[in-house]
């Protein structure tokens, strides 16, 4: 009769080891590594700080930099640097941005904030993203939930609530992109015009003086060598006379 307490309680024991070994075996895929949170979870929500947490895993290295995939709706000029650890900064990509700096030590858990301008209208978004540690090692959470089954790698996911009433998406910012060189006005342009055909003018007046003066001279050199001929004609006859009636 004493024996039957025991081997309930040796029988209830294995019982609860079994069930406690499920429950980790099941929670395991499901503990995300990487971890979004954001002051306000709600869809069109603007200026909203989200915190992001990538749990250290390396034995050997700290992190050294997080990179983010943005969701569809989240522009990378529309997102700035919070919190961050120290030396840190943010550099923006095509797709999402960047945020690191100086490797933390081992075991310390990489924890930044950034600022959205706005979230999408949706009902949860994803942030891929890949952690890149001071050893080489790389940790990928970019898996997104499939057919209901949790990722082994899962990506960040915030839940969003209902847009609040007439809540609308905002323009998105304007993307750095080269300033075009000034086209030149029209005012400027017929202002240079007007300037090459003064130059053109006053070179052809030019042009056109110089041609009169030298007709002037050959008519005038003309002139005085047909009135010295003349002279010269006039004087031999005359002292031609002289003669004949000497």
């Amino acid at each position: 009769m004493t024996k039957l307490p025991s081997a309930n309680l040796r029988r209830a024991g294995l019982a609860g080891a079994a069930a406690l070994t499920a429950v980790l075996a099941l929670a395991g895929p499901a503990a995300a590594h990487a971890e979004v949170e954001a002051d306000k979870a709600q869809a069109l929500a603007e200026n909203v700080t989200l915190t992001f947490v990538s749990e250290a895993e390396s034995a050997s290295g700290g992190f050294r930099e997080v990179r983010v995939v943005l969701p569809e709706g989240i522009a990378p000029a529309d997102v700035s640097l919070g919190k961050a650890p120290k030396g840190w900064s943010l550099k923006v990509t095509d797709d999402g941005y960047v945020v690191g700096g100086p490797a933390l030590k081992t075991g310390v858990d990489a924890e930044y904030e950034v600022r959205v301008r706005q979230l999408p209208d949706a009902d949860e978004v994803a942030f891929k993203t890949v952690e890149t540690y001071s050893d080489g090692e790389i940790s990928r959470w970019i898996e997104l939930p499939k057919d209901g089954q949790e990722a082994e790698q899962p990506a960040p996911l915030l839940k969003l609530k209902a847009a609040a009433p007439g809540a609308t998406p905002v323009a998105p910012s304007p993307s750095a992109t080269p300033t075009p060189s000034p086209t030149p006005s029209a005012a400027a342009s017929s202002t240079a015009t007007a300037t090459a055909d003064a130059s053109t003018a006053a070179e052809a007046g030019e042009k056109k003086d110089d041609d009169g003066s030298s007709t002037g001279l050959l008519v005038g050199g003309a002139i005085a060598a047909v009135l010295v001929l003349g002279g010269g004609a006039w004087w031999l006859t005359k002292r031609r006379a002289s003669a004949t009636g000497g």
